[in-house]
C-alpha cells in the first residue's frame, strides 16, 4: 500500500510501539536514542515490554551534558544503552588531513558520515526495525515522515529494514507536555535554549522566534539539514512513502 503521510490516519504512539514490538523479536528491534523525543519513546516502551533494546551514537563531539543525560536515562529506566562509536582510524585520518572543524568549510556530510552513519549502518545491519523520534514539524525535510516506512537509506531488497516513527504526528508542545506530566528526564541544555541537540560544534541555542532546528548546522541551508540518519527525507517532499501494514 502506498500512501502520503497523513496525520489524520496516525495512531497513538503507544499503539504504534505496541504493534512494532509484537511484530519483531526483542533482539531485532531497537530505539535510537539521543533527544527529548527518544526518551519519551523509551518511557512509553518501558511500560509495554520487559526487553528493550536502546542504542545511542557517541560521535566524540557531544556536549558534556549529553553524556550525563545518557547515564541518567540508563539509571532512571534500568535499561542497557549500547553506545556506538566511530572507527578511530577514520576519525584520525579525517582530522589529520582536514582539521577538527572542516565541516564549517566543507559542510557536515563527511564528518557525519564517519562519526554517525558508519557506526549506525553497522548496528542497523543487525536489526529488522528501528524506532526514531522524528516528527513532521521538526524540519522542512521531515514534513512527509510517516509512522511506518521502509528504510530506503539503510535497508536493501535482500535485507529490508523498517523504520518506525511513532511521534510523527506529534508537535513539540505535545512532547514537552508528556515530559512534564510523566516527569521524564531530559537534557538540561534544553533549559538553555538548545531545542535540537547534536554535536557541540554544530549546535547552538535558538532565539525565541527561530525554528527548533535552526541551531543545527546553522551555516547551511535549511533544506539540507539532515546528517544522513534520515537521508531519505532529502528526497522530494511530495513523494509518497510506503506504509507498512
Amino acid at each position: 500500500m502506498t500512501q502520503t503521510a497523513d496525520s489524520a490516519n496516525d495512531r497513538s504512539p503507544q499503539a504504534v510501539l505496541e504493534d512494532a514490538f509484537s511484530r519483531f523479536a526483542p533482539d531485532r528491534i531497537a530505539i535510537s536514542f539521543s533527544g527529548a523525543e527518544d526518551v519519551v519513546l523509551i518511557d512509553m516502551a518501558a511500560q509495554l515490554v520487559d526487553e528493550l533494546q536502546v542504542f545511542s551514537l557517541d560521535t566524540g563531539r557531544l556536549h558534556p551534558e549529553t553524556y550525563t543525560f545518557i547515564e541518567q536515562v540508563r539509571e532512571h529506566y534500568g535499561v542497557d544503552i549500547e553506545v556506538l562509536m566511530p572507527d578511530p582510524e577514520e576519525v584520525n585520518e579525517m582530522v589529520r588531513k582536514k582539521g577538527l572543524f572542516s565541516f564549517y568549510r566543507d559542510g557536515h556530510q563527511e564528518c557525519c558520515a564517519i562519526r554517525k552513519i558508519q557506526p549506525l549502518r553497522k548496528k542497523l545491519a543487525t536489526l529488522d526495525a528501528w524506532i526514531t523520534g522524528q516528527r513532521r514539524d521538526q524540519s522542512v525535510t521531515r514534513t512527509e515522515v510517516p509512522q511506518w516506512q521502509d528504510d530506503q537509506a539503510f535497508g536493501t531488497a535482500e535485507r529490508p529494514l523498517v523504520k518506525v516513527n511513532p511521534l510523527a504526528g506529534w508537535s513539540s508542545a505535545q512532547v514537552w507536555q508528556y515530559i512534564r506530566n510523566e516527569q521524564v528526564p531530559y537534557n538540561p541544555l534544553h533549559d538553555r535554549g538548545f531545542l535540537s541537540i547534536g554535536c557541540e560544534p554544530c549546535t547552538r541555542a535558538v532565539g525565541p522566534h527561530e525554528h527548533e532546528r535552526a541551531g543545527r548546522w546553522w551555516w547551511e541551508e535549511a533544506t539540507r539539514k539532515e546528517c544522513g540518519l534520515h537521508a531519505e527525507n532529502l528526497a522530494a517532499e511530495t513523494q509518497s512513502v510506503r506504509i507498512i501494514e
